[in-house]
């Protein structure tokens, strides 16, 4: 399911687009029945606190530059304008995704989760 840089893109679950859920004989589809059992599975770390981190970009500098920034300065990042960001969980890469703006606070959609090559 991965591409060769390792990266699973998330599913698009339109009908439109050909990707339909069968219905259970419950009334849940096959996808609400996986993830009621995946989630019931995990129910045991659903409390244990991790550490999320959104990095829009980084930069390198002498310490002697860093003091010298101020207010209003412009710190140059290695990322461009509408590039995705690297999503961290306890300093681990798990996903790439978007600033977006909930209501005056940001946030941030995932768009592609990293899948991690265990070995």
């Amino acid at each position: 399911m991965a591409n060769e840089d390792g990266k699973v893109p998330f599913p698009n679950l339109d009908a439109e687009n050909g990707v339909v859920e069968h219905a259970a004989e419950d009334g849940a589809t096959d996808t609400e029945a996986e993830a009621s059992h995946a989630a019931a599975d995990l129910e045991a770390v659903f409390d244990v606190p991790v550490q999320v981190s959104a990095v829009l970009g980084r930069a390198r500098m002498e310490v002697g530059e860093l003091l010298k920034l101020g207010p209003g300065a412009v710190l140059e990042l290695d990322r461009r304008v509408g590039e995705a960001i690297d999503i961290y969980v306890n300093n681990r890469l798990v996903a790439r995704g978007e600033v977006v703006l909930v209501e005056d606070k940001l946030g941030i959609t995932m768009t592609e989760i990293i899948k991690a090559d265990r070995g």
